[in-house]
């Protein structure tokens, strides 16, 4: 008889056909109990279910605003902005190289008066708000608060994050402007910052979603994701700061693929090893060593062919998601392989989130794959090959040396070839796409974006500079550069700054003098 066929995950996990009770390493811990292999809460979505954000932001202020009043009216929880490429690389929407992408990804802001656009109508003090943002991610944070300050609300009780992850930036995405040691600089000052002004601010949403989303196996996004984590506490150690007090307040954004199991198994394992981590990293805090983490459906999953098949996709990956233990999660509309989504494919992404939790049973039980001789077996894998990635990280001097030297970005780039090479050899099969597929003339509606934005966007910026205090604005950007020539914390004064009317590219500018411009 010929050999049987092995079959692997992604990762190059083995799967077995029979699992029995001698493969499982089950966790012999409740929920809630370090190292929180089953959860963070004791009763977890008993006792409160996920967060259900929807990822939205295109066009103007304006027209976004419209887009979170719909879906606060249709059941989200929580807002979540995209922003577009000018505004993530610190460039206004007049700046030359904005040219073309003003509003295309996400919603152009320039100053606090977008930001003032982008929440008229809703109270900040009452949602929570996570803003995918990074290399500029001090400056919409800046903007945010300027904005609550304007609308009356206790900085003491504002909730939400800023992804302000920019390892990830330079591994796999490409969002960065400044050099990764004045990055990693500018993050502790928000840090450091928010631990005493906005206490209940995620400070960092440290991502592994574009590490997955450029190529990696679901080991590499945990073994690279906590890395870059440790990277920050280790940063904000050598501060000076308290890990029992800005520990809590660090997050985590991960992806969810289309391998339910493997899926799970990675979420399970992430909770337990970060867990470790910050106790070896002097945590004393068990809420310190909690790791919670949002979760988006995997983009670059999604198929332009017969895109209603996303549709399923999404569904999977949304149930790996709550399955694994996530606290909040946005789900990707069927459409995003061809545009931005519509209102009906966001209306849809929303729903299957919401069918999940109140009709598929998921919820009422903690880990409710806990015990499966697959599952833990699974979970144990996945583990201990992101173990034997970081100690390779950590040979290379930590994360900082690791992306400096190509380390990172060469896993990744391996990873992504070998995937591609699967599917066009057909050993691995995406529906639709190499198998099944389809003659039949694509008709989803698609959203369009009008070209217009730009010089909505440039006319705003000229009314704005006209109307401004320009003296002040002098004065608060020279501010900024001193601040950061003489290493003082460059919250406060980016604050005044955006209080006064500075634009985020003068901000970024300014500080583009003293940092100079990764290459």
């Amino acid at each position: 008889m010929p050999a049987e066929k092995k079959i692997f995950t992604d990762s190059g996990i083995e799967i077995k056909e029979l699992y029995q009770q001698a493969d499982a390493k089950p966790a012999d811990e409740n929920a809630g109990e370090f190292p929180f292999t089953r959860g963070i809460q004791p009763d977890m979505y008993r006792g409160k279910l996920w967060t259900m954000r929807q990822y939205a932001g295109f066009s103007t202020a304006e027209e976004s605003n419209k887009r979170y009043h719909y879906l606060l009216s249709q059941g989200v929880s929580g807002l979540s902005v995209a922003f577009d490429l000018p505004t993530q690389i610190g460039y206004d929407s007049d700046h030359d190289l904005a040219d073309g992408e003003v509003g295309k990804v996400g919603v152009a802001i320039d100053s606090l008066e977008d930001m003032e656009l982008l929440f008229e109508g809703i109270k900040v003090q009452d949602i929570t708000t996570s803003m995918t943002i990074n290399a500029t991610g001090f400056i919409l944070l800046a903007f945010y608060v300027a904005l609550a300050k304007k609308q009356g609300a206790d900085l003491q009780k504002i909730s939400g994050t800023i992804q302000n992850d920019i390892l990830k930036e330079y591994a796999a995405r490409g969002t960065y402007i400044y050099p990764p040691k004045p990055s990693m600089r500018i993050i502790t000052d928000i840090f450091e910052w928010c631990t005493k002004e906005l206490p209940k601010w995620n400070t960092i949403s440290i991502s592994g979603y574009h590490i997955r989303e450029a190529g990696s196996t679901a080991v590499q996004e945990i073994a690279f994701t906590l890395s870059n984590g440790k990277a920050y506490v280790q940063a904000a150690l050598q501060k000076g700061m308290d890990i029992n007090i800005f520990g809590k307040r660090l997050s985590f954004f991960f992806n969810a693929h289309n391998n339910l199991f493997e899926e799970v198994a990675k979420f399970r394992a992430a909770r337990r090893m970060w867990a470790v981590m910050m106790k070896d990293l002097g945590a004393t805090d068990t809420k310190a060593m909690m790791l919670r983490f949002h979760t988006q459906t995997g983009g670059a999953t999604l198929t332009a062919q017969q895109p209603l098949n996303n549709v399923t996709r999404v569904a999977i990956q949304t149930l790996a998601a709550v399955l694994g233990g996530t606290q909040s999660l946005h789900t990707n509309g069927y459409d995003e392989a061809l545009s931005l989504p519509t209102e009906q494919a966001a209306r849809i992404a929303l729903r299957t989130q919401q069918i999940i939790a109140f009709e598929s049973g998921a919820p009422e039980t903690v880990d409710p794959l806990a015990g499966s001789y697959f599952v833990e077996n699974l979970t144990y894998e996945v583990e201990t090959e992101a173990w034997k990635l970081i100690k390779k990280i950590d040979a290379l001097g930590g994360s900082v040396n690791a992306i400096e030297q190509g380390f990172m970005q060469d896993e990744i780039a391996k990873s992504a070839y070998e995937y591609q090479r699967q599917i066009e050899t057909g050993d691995k099969i995406i529906v639709g796409v190499n198998k099944f597929q389809s003659d039949e003339k694509n008709t989803t509606p698609r959203f369009k974006i009008d070209d217009s934005i730009r010089e909505v966007q440039c006319n705003k910026l000229t009314r704005l500079k006209a109307n401004r205090n320009n003296k002040k604005v002098v004065q608060c950007l020279l501010q900024i550069n001193n601040a950061a020539v003489k290493n003082t914390n460059l919250m406060p004064v980016v604050i005044d700054a955006v209080e006064n009317y500075c634009t985020l590219g003068e901000i970024s500018d300014e500080l583009r003098k003293v940092f100079g411009e990764y290459k």
